[in-house]
């Protein structure tokens, strides 16, 4: 028998038997495939985030180098019109 949330109830003095020990285990083996499922989701999202945050740097990067030398570009054109 289970509760309302699906939790087992064992009756205080009343000694669980085999079934209660086997909707148990089925319980706690679907709870840890679920929680399985969750690390494997965490730890693709997780890798993901890493490989954005460096697409991310490297974009910066770039624009920051692209920018130096527009900056050095129109600095050294201004010097040769003097």
């Amino acid at each position: 028998m289970s509760g309302p949330n699906g939790d087992p109830q064992v009756p205080l003095g009343e000694a669980a038997g085999e079934e209660d020990y086997a909707a148990l285990d089925f319980m706690l083996d679907q709870i840890n495939f679920c929680l399985d499922h969750l690390e494997e989701k965490n730890d693709l999202l997780h890798a993901q985030l890493q490989d954005l945050l460096e697409s991310n740097r490297q974009a910066r990067r770039d624009f920051q180098e692209q920018l130096n030398q527009s900056v050095a570009s129109n600095a050294s054109q201004k010097g040769e019109e003097l």
